[in-house]
């Protein structure tokens, strides 16, 4: 399992009476130099593993020795090396976690969530969607909201558009930013947009033309990276052909939603390994749900393959109306409270976002899905 982990960049350490081993093992050792006839049987396991990290450590000098200055490395270099100073986080809540609430949220209520996102030092937010009123109430007031804004420099408001139709409401209101919504699976496409994943791309490549002509920057999303409610687990490298057509297609930047919730490290790292073989990891964002608990440590995988920006809704709200059971976003909080737990930093205050999340919650009647929140008081 230590060995296993360490594919992954994270250092091992032995502590001797004079003196700290720290090996940073790096992808292109293969784990298969840790073969050697003198290992047997060891007693202790404590003598096995220092005896496996010297073989390790010599073998791999003597198999790539112009790597050898960084095969040893300080305490402080191990397995925090590989981590940013800094991670954007992009707010979800006000259009995700809201959309499917059954009571209607006034439009002043969602103006004033996101200026206290904003407050709170969000610099990304999803605002509103401009789908059908018809299949996505709550969003019907999406060119009030846009209007009612008192937009803060530097501070990126995005809006769903689902085809041209919405594109063209969204630029009525002067939508800077747009997101754009594929699938990885072919059942869900159909449930979602009423369309195969081919007739959906046609529609994605109209947004993307009219969005470049008329100086619109476009977010894409895939959905159910990990799994579908109705086909069960997607195939990786189908998520990773969608992700490089977005990518193609001019989008800054393309997130990768766990919509179900159903993702594990392990089949995290499967998809960004497979999609990371198409589209540069800087590109890559990371929409984690959190039905089985799994959102921040499959964040602290993504962290690890190089993604450097997360959706996160304000007190975890949200989920997918399609799956039965499936939780809320990551919350924006907890994700917070693990970044600067770790020395990252994302520029947002984790008492005013507390505070927010009490204030959406209490509003609507919910309870925060967050452990931060109910862990802390409310400001």
């Amino acid at each position: 399992s230590l060995l296993r982990n360490a594919r992954y960049g994270l250092g091992l350490q032995r502590v001797s009476a004079d003196r700290t081993l720290s090996i940073s093992l790096i992808n292109s050792v293969s784990l298969a130099v840790i073969a050697d006839s003198n290992i047997s049987v060891y007693p202790f396991p404590e003598l096995f593993l220092l005896k496996m990290l010297d073989v390790l450590y010599k073998t791999a000098a003597n198999v790539l020795p112009s790597l050898k200055a960084d095969i040893t490395v300080s305490k402080q270099d191990s397995c925090i090396r590989n981590w940013p100073n800094f991670v954007k986080v992009v707010e979800v809540g006000p259009r995700d976690g809201l959309q499917n609430e059954p009571k209607n949220v006034p439009t002043n209520i969602k103006v004033d969530l996101i200026n206290r996102l904003v407050d709170a030092g969000v610099k990304d937010v999803e605002t509103t969607s401009f789908v059908s009123a018809k299949w996505v109430p709550q969003m019907g007031d999406n060119k009030e909201v846009m209007r009612s804004l008192q937009k803060v420099p530097d501070v990126n408001y995005v809006a769903l558009v689902p085809n041209v139709k919405g594109l063209e409401s969204a630029e009525a209101v002067q939508t800077e930013t747009i997101a754009l919504f594929l699938a990885a699976s072919e059942s869900f496409s159909k449930k979602n947009t009423n369309c195969s994943i081919d007739e959906s791309m046609e529609r994605a490549s109209a947004v993307l033309e009219r969005a470049q002509k008329a100086g619109i920057r476009v977010r894409g999303y895939v959905s159910c990276v990990c799994g579908c409610p109705y086909e069960g687990k997607i195939d990786p490298q189908k998520v990773a052909q969608i992700t490089k057509f977005l990518y193609d297609g001019g989008c800054y930047e393309i997130s990768l939603g766990d919509t179900i919730g159903v993702g594990t490290p392990g089949s995290i790292a499967t998809v960004l390994t497979e999609v990371t073989k198409l589209v540069p990891a800087e590109r890559i964002a990371l929409h984690c749900h959190n039905t089985y608990g799994q959102a921040l440590p499959n964040i602290l995988i993504g962290l690890q393959m190089g993604v450097r920006v997360f959706d996160s809704s304000v007190g975890g709200l949200g989920g997918c109306p399609y799956a039965k059971g499936a939780s809320g976003n990551v919350a924006t909080e907890d994700l917070v409270y693990m970044l600067h737990g770790m020395g990252i930093q994302t520029g947002i205050d984790l008492d005013k976002i507390v505070s927010t999340a009490h204030f959406i919650c209490s509003t609507i009647g919910k309870e925060p899905q967050s452990n931060v929140t109910r862990a802390l008081p409310r400001v």
